[in-house]
């Protein structure tokens, strides 16, 4: 664990895993809380979290970032992980470290957490908690939708016989791993099935050059979100990472839309 991260136990016995967090409280202004969502195999110490972050530190924001178990810092088992368990993580740490109105950032798989998350305190009455949603490059459903279309014969067969298969990236010298579970998991987990009720305003950030999520997948996303005020803005270049320093002048200028009280 990395000097200045704070850690929390979810779940018990086997399923037990800390869960490393780092929150910045909030300033003296009453504003909403930024929560960051990180993607699939990304961690809390990536570009976008710590500009957000920084952000937040210069306006008197609370934020708070972590990393999911078999993540960044935390512990517990990659090939364990879920959407749903992942989500349970999400929570726990939602519950412990905000208060007050948040806004949820989810970065690519982080949008689809986000949109769940959304979902369950919907129905367990805490709707007011979430004041909006910033999604980046959302990649909800993207087992089913993005992945499983596109599997090889080979890649088949490795997830029926070893549970898994590898892929290459080009974020990593390490392969990608997408496991049996993760996929079985994700089906239970579809959100874009029907209309997503969220009751607050969605900003959807998507690039036009995404190699991973393509833009017509965000295009899916906003006609599932028809009753609520919903802004897509494509960025013509930009990639999956959206992570130059252009693409973070537009996450963060939309945070500070969002964010900004209703007298200004």
């Amino acid at each position: 664990m990395t000097d200045g991260a704070m850690q929390i136990e979810v779940g018990t016995g086997e399923d037990a895993r800390t869960i490393a967090v780092r929150h910045r409280a909030a300033g003296t202004r009453q504003r909403p809380g930024l929560v960051w969502l990180g993607g699939y195999r990304s961690d809390m110490a990536g570009t976008k979290a710590v500009e957000l972050d920084r952000y937040a530190g210069e306006n008197d924001l609370a934020c708070t970032r972590f990393d999911y178990s078999g993540h960044g810092e935390s512990g517990g088992d990659f090939m364990r992980g879920t959407i749903s368990r992942w989500l349970e993580e999400s929570l726990a740490v939602f519950d412990r470290f905000t208060e007050g109105p948040q806004i949820l950032v989810g970065s690519s798989m982080g949008g689809w957490i986000a949109i769940r998350m959304l979902q369950e305190l919907r129905k367990a009455g805490r709707a007011e908690r979430i004041l909006g949603l910033l999604l980046l490059a959302p990649a909800p459903d993207f087992t089913s939708d993005l992945h499983e279309p596109l599997l090889t014969d080979a890649q088949r067969k490795d997830i029926e016989e070893k549970g898994f298969y590898e892929e290459e990236t080009p974020y990593g010298p390490d392969p990608n791993i997408f496991t049996r579970d993760l996929f079985e998991d994700g089906r239970k987990n579809r959100v874009m099935t029907g209309i997503i009720e969220t009751g607050c305003p969605v900003h959807i950030l998507q690039g036009m050059d995404d190699p991973d999520v393509p833009y017509s997948h965000a295009l899916r996303l906003v006609e599932h979100l028809p009753a609520d005020d919903v802004v897509l803005t494509l960025i013509r270049d930009g990639d999956h990472r959206l992570s130059r320093p252009q693409d973070i002048d537009i996450l963060l200028n939309t945070v500070a839309q969002m964010t900004r009280p209703p007298t200004e």
